[in-house]
């Protein structure tokens, strides 16, 4: 069995549980649940560098990324480096994660939040909105054509943006929807955890110029986003790249001021 497939049997018993504990309602009475939220659409459209930039502890390929920091410090360094959004990884089993977290970097910064979760059921979006997110991925690896249509729009009825990720042109087709603000192609493969930009160039002219392109995963150099650009690619998820350094603001900076204007 997968890595992938674990996660998401996982996940469905998670969510079960946690509905029971704090039912729909319960959320919707969050302070942050009736916020206006900030557009990564528009920030990636408008800025040279595109980055998205992640808070991630450690990751099932990788024990341990950085979990020495706060997510406040780390917030506070993606926004003074000029970065367009931040991602926020919630899942606890497999990447140390935690919706707090999301509140956390809320409370410090005025970023574009992506909640980077593995989304299966609406009541996940609901969440997302009361921990302060403006951005949901969605799997379409996980999710048939249905599900991708029914979460995104309830998605959008929510004032969140919705990040599709695809790996292949199967997903990418069954994934093309008026519900989408962004295409992501994340460049690690799911199953086997190998990665290749190939992936994100292959699918780049397979994807309607309605959506933003945004490349994911293995990207950790200047050059590998000079490389993308032209394919049509406006935003660029880096996670490890940022995180494994002392100081992932600082590195994000320093990582930026590289890139050509």
């Amino acid at each position: 069995m997968n890595i992938l497939n674990r996660i998401i049997e996982d996940k469905i018993k998670e969510v079960s549980l946690r509905k029971k504990i704090f039912p729909t309602a319960y959320w919707e009475q969050s302070p942050l649940f009736n916020r206006s939220t900030f557009s990564l659409t528009q920030r990636l459209k408008s800025s040279n560098s595109g980055i998205i930039a992640e808070h991630k502890r450690r990751s099932p390929s990788r024990e341990n990324i950085n979990s020495s920091l706060t997510v406040h410090e780390v917030a506070k360094g993606y926004a003074s480096a000029g970065v367009c959004g931040m991602s926020v990884l919630t899942d606890l089993k497999y990447f140390g994660g935690s919706l707090e977290d999301l509140t956390a970097a809320r409370a410090v910064c005025d970023l574009p939040l992506l909640r980077k979760e593995f989304i299966i059921d609406p009541y996940q979006l609901v969440e997302a909105k009361a921990h302060g997110a403006d951005v949901i991925l969605l799997i379409a690896a996980v999710l048939d054509r249905q599900q991708i249509q029914s979460l995104s729009s309830t998605a959008q009825s929510l004032g969140l943006e919705v990040l599709l990720e695809v790996h292949n042109a199967e997903e990418l087709q069954k994934a093309i929807m008026p519900s989408i603000d962004m295409m992501g192609v994340n460049n690690r493969n799911l199953k086997t955890f190998d990665v290749s930009l190939d992936t994100s160039k292959t699918l780049a002219e397979k994807i309607p110029d309605d959506f933003v392109k945004v490349s994911e995963s293995g990207i950790s150099t200047v050059s590998a986003i000079e490389s993308l650009k032209p394919y049509g690619y406006q935003g660029f998820l880096i996670g490890e790249n940022f995180m494994k350094s002392p100081s992932p603001g600082e590195t994000a900076d320093h990582f930026i001021k590289k890139l050509s204007p």
